[in-house]
């Protein structure tokens, strides 16, 4: 494990950070994408640089931007995924099957986004409030009669919520905790706003998938924190909430799924699950530095590959046009400076992206459609996490021999 200098104090229990986990450079913010216009003027760009602390060991960057920022006004929509539209129709049913939600419960999600999830409680006449700072975002969940609190949450945000007689019986954040850069204020404000025998559910990137893996384009700018169980258990701990159960899920390359409750709350007793997972990390080696340090090491091996095939497809005259405009994928590109020497252009569903520009690559963004306009041989998949969707979607470039390219944990052709 490489030491350092200090780069300041762990956002948690605020031990002097010494260690890298892993540096990829500087990168502009990855959900700043670019208007034609902003191609005249140069990117902001920040260190991507992760540590981790030897104390807690919570993975995380610094913070150079606020939430503010980067939140207010956010590019990214939930519902442009089918699958994901999927699994959060599926969680809706499971919460309402396992904890028999009603019309006198109150279920409230944590950085709602568009309502994606949320409507699947309202359509079962369960009372639903969504809290979400970007109020582009938050205008189209309005719009589908999703309540939506336009702030963002912590202590005083539950605190105003729950003296309004707010309180959640089912409190939920979906990819919203690794956002976060007060880790102790959003989960305090977490067991202000549960009601006493409510249950919380949180959902992030699982830290050991991301390291065995070598997931490292889920590093950006706008992720703050990367949690085990073990880590994400003591900071639970440290405001009098108890982990009860954990499902590990396919979503996000291998995320999981946390539940917990007061400490005070006897009516939820703890589930074999978590002691399970909890042993599974600590002989993987969660809490020794000799597991973190192998990871930069891998991610650079990734690189290499990488720009290898690329490079070749190029000198054999092959044209290769990407797939997406995620985060994750400007996280990719930047590091391994892959521009429109690479690719031609990538396609986006959303029509928020739609005739923009990758930040710091600045490659352009166009409909699907333009793939079967153009024929390439090649489709590089950036949210690879979801390239069975993808796959499915786009089957129609095989009719041309084009082939799909997965480039994480390491580069994958698919005929």
């Amino acid at each position: 494990m490489t030491s350092v200098k200090s780069s300041g104090r762990c956002r948690f229990c605020h031990e002097e950070l010494r260690h890298t986990f892993v540096d990829l450079g500087k990168t502009p913010l990855s959900n700043s994408y670019l208007a034609t216009a902003d191609l005249q003027r140069a990117e902001p760009t920040y260190p991507l640089h992760a540590y981790v602390c030897a104390a807690c060991y919570l993975v995380q960057l610094e913070e150079f931007e606020t939430p503010e920022n980067i939140f207010s006004d956010y590019a990214y929509f939930s519902s442009y995924s089918e699958t994901w539209l999927k699994h959060a129709e599926t969680y809706a049913r499971k919460m309402v099957e396992r904890f028999g939600y009603a019309a006198a419960s109150l279920v409230v999600e944590v950085a709602s986004n568009d309502g994606y999830l949320l409507q699947n409680f309202k359509a079962k006449s369960i009372p639903v409030l969504g809290i979400e700072p970007a109020r582009n975002v938050a205008a189209i969940a309005e719009a589908k009669g999703i309540p939506t609190v336009t702030k963002f949450f912590g202590e005083k945000t539950a605190t105003e919520l729950a003296q309004a007689g707010r309180r959640a019986d089912l409190l939920l954040g979906n990819n919203v905790l690794a956002h976060v850069p007060d880790l102790n204020d959003f989960i305090e404000g977490l067991r202000i706003l549960l009601q006493p025998t409510g249950a919380i559910t949180m959902e992030f990137p699982h830290l050991l998938k991301l390291i065995e893996g070598n997931q490292f384009d889920t590093i950006y700018h706008e992720h703050f924190s990367y949690f085990s169980l073990t880590t994400v258990e003591r900071v639970f701990a440290a405001h009098k909430l108890v982990l009860f159960d954990v499902e590990e899920l396919p979503t996000h390359g291998g995320s999981l799924r946390i539940y917990a409750r007061h400490a005070a709350d006897v009516s939820k007793p703890i589930l074999s699950s978590v002691n399970e997972l909890r042993k599974k990390e600590a002989e993987a080696g969660i809490t020794s530095l000799a597991l973190y340090h192998s990871f930069s090491a891998n991610v650079l091996e990734t690189k290499r590959k990488l720009l290898e095939f690329l490079d070749g497809a190029k000198q054999a005259g092959k044209k290769i046009v990407g797939y997406g405009a995620p985060a994750k994928g400007n996280t990719l590109l930047n590091y391994c400076s892959i521009g429109m020497n690479y690719l031609d252009y990538t396609v986006d569903r959303s029509p928020h992206k739609q005739g923009r520009f990758l930040p710091g690559s600045r490659i352009p963004i166009a409909p699907p459609e333009k793939v079967k306009e153009t024929k390439p041989d090649y489709l590089l998949i950036l949210p690879w996490n979801l390239k069975d969707e993808i796959m499915g979607q786009m089957e129609g470039i095989r009719e041309w021999g084009g082939k799909f390219v997965v480039p994480i944990p390491e580069v994958r052709v698919v005929g």
